[in-house]
């Protein structure tokens, strides 16, 4: 699983078929303490995902497995919306 921002959106008004329908956002790869890494990723949206907001995805094959996404060309799947993260004492030294 991957900790990730939304810092933005993706139109195509030509896609496959199965895409019809599905919001496609742009996610920054975060480090659990908030910190963003050079990693960009287009996901696949099944969670009503926003602007900002730092969410939970899933890729490769994990990424068909997510509600509605079953036969669907999709490598990478938002899964999640988060709300805290707690790092233990010594994992954050």
């Amino acid at each position: 699983m991957i900790l990730a921002r939304v810092v933005g959106t993706v139109v195509a008004t030509r896609k496959d078929p199965r895409l019809e329908g599905k919001k496609l956002l742009i996610l920054q790869h975060v480090a659990p303490g908030g910190q963003a890494k050079d990693a960009y990723v287009v996901a696949l949206d099944t969670v009503g995902a926003g602007a900002n907001e730092t969410v939970l995805c899933v890729a490769g094959s994990s990424a068909r497995m997510a509600s509605g996404m079953k036969d669907t060309p999709v490598d990478t799947a938002i899964v999640g919306i988060i709300d805290q993260i707690s790092l233990d004492a010594e994992t954050s030294r």
